[in-house]
């Protein structure tokens, strides 16, 4: 009843506050919002920002630029530096700076003031013209990445970090190079809010059938590419409560602006994802191929986790709708070393903007690595902040 003007009360009030002002305002949301993909409600006011001035404002400069992507080298704010750097593979959907949102909300700036070398993939936004980018290219990238890192710093192993979607094609390149007996080249490997295990997938999973995957592959190969925003929209409707009929009383009925939020934001800032990609992750997803040693193929060598025995780190969000954190856990059974993993609280963002001293945050650990999710929370400890 709360989405219909006359059954919500505070609309009422409002348009009686207003002299029906509030209508006109929302009217004026609604054509706005309906003139372009993905025709939802907008969660985020966009004029509040700029990248570059009040968002990813941590000094860095980049250091390599090639046709799939940029690498950025953050400017040290420490007299001494630690020798093993590290680098970001962020997702592919959205932009790197999740890593690097406001001050004091940045995991990159919390990293460089701490004393670590730090670099950060940021990828191209593709158009049709990169249909063809595939698994192999955006893993090429990463392992150029790689290269460009060890050559500038002189270090002879590079922490790595792989986020959402990012985390997979580098746990891929990781095996990659352990494959090719190289893995001495990782001196550590975190993933955040990254699903490798796609059994029972959560919501997502609930809804990608072989049928409906071949149609989205189809429709992706026929443009090019995957639209960033229309997959905005999906993700939306996973959590209508919140993330739709929220906004639509506050943009429509009341007649409000949509907040300035630093993760809407970024979250808004989509990118697409290339027609070969997003054919390569549905056929990951799909045939679980991970969980499988040898059963997907990276840059000409078969895929077998297992032989990733670097030290490891897992985070999830016990909220998390997309990326659920039941499935993120299952990466311990498949390395082939014993990972610590972390379980924070809130959902796919929030679960890693969560800088230290946050006295509504809290995260779960446990010594033990039982082979069940739920086992290893029974056992847990939680601790705030």
């Amino acid at each position: 009843p709360s989405n219909a003007p006359l059954t919500n009360p505070a609309v009422l009030k409002a348009a009686l506050d207003t002299g029906g002002r509030n209508f006109a305002r929302g009217a004026a949301n609604f054509a706005r919002d309906m003139s372009k993909p993905p025709r939802i409600p907008s969660m985020v006011d966009t004029s509040a920002f700029t990248v570059g001035e009040d968002i990813a404002v941590t000094p860095g400069q980049i250091v390599l630029r090639s046709p799939v992507f940029e690498l950025i080298q953050y400017k040290p704010q420490t007299s001494k530096v630690r020798e093993r750097p590290l680098l970001l593979t962020p997702p592919m959907i959205n932009k790197y700076y999740i890593a690097d949102l406001a001050p004091g909300r940045s995991m990159l700036e919390y990293a460089v003031k701490h004393g670590q070398q730090v670099f950060a993939i940021s990828w191209r936004n593709p158009t049709e013209r990169h249909a063809d980018w595939d698994l192999d290219t955006y893993a090429g990238a990463v392992l150029e990445a790689l290269d460009a890192v060890e050559e500038i710093t002189g270090a002879g192993a590079t922490h790595v970090m792989g986020l959402c979607a990012g985390g997979i094609v580098l746990s891929t390149v990781v095996a990659h190079l352990a494959a090719k007996g190289e893995q001495d080249r990782i001196a550590g490997l975190t993933l955040g809010v990254t699903v490798l295990d796609q059994h029972n997938a959560g919501t997502t999973g609930a809804f990608m059938g072989a049928n409906t995957a071949m149609a989205a592959t189809a429709e992706s190969a026929r443009k090019g590419y995957l639209s960033g925003r229309s997959l905005a929209g999906v993700f939306a409707w996973l959590r209508p409560n919140d993330l739709i009929w929220n906004y639509w009383v506050s943009n429509y009925l009341m007649g409000k602006k949509p907040p300035a939020f630093d993760i809407l934001f970024w979250n808004a800032d989509a990118t697409n994802l290339p027609a070969a990609l997003h054919r390569d992750f549905l056929r990951l997803a799909l045939d679980n191929s991970l969980t499988k040693p040898g059963a997907a193929t990276v840059l000409g060598t078969p895929v077998d986790l297992s032989k990733i025995t670097a030290d490891t780190y897992v985070v999830a969000g016990i909220a998390d709708h997309i990326t659920p954190w039941q499935n993120a856990y299952r990466t311990v059974n498949l390395l082939g070393s014993a990972p610590r993993f972390v379980l924070s609280t809130s959902g796919h963002i929030a679960a890693l903007v969560n800088p230290p001293g946050n006295e509504k945050a809290s995260f779960r650990v446990n010594d033990e690595l039982p082979e069940e999710p739920e086992e290893w929370l029974k056992s847990a400890t939680q601790t705030p902040g």
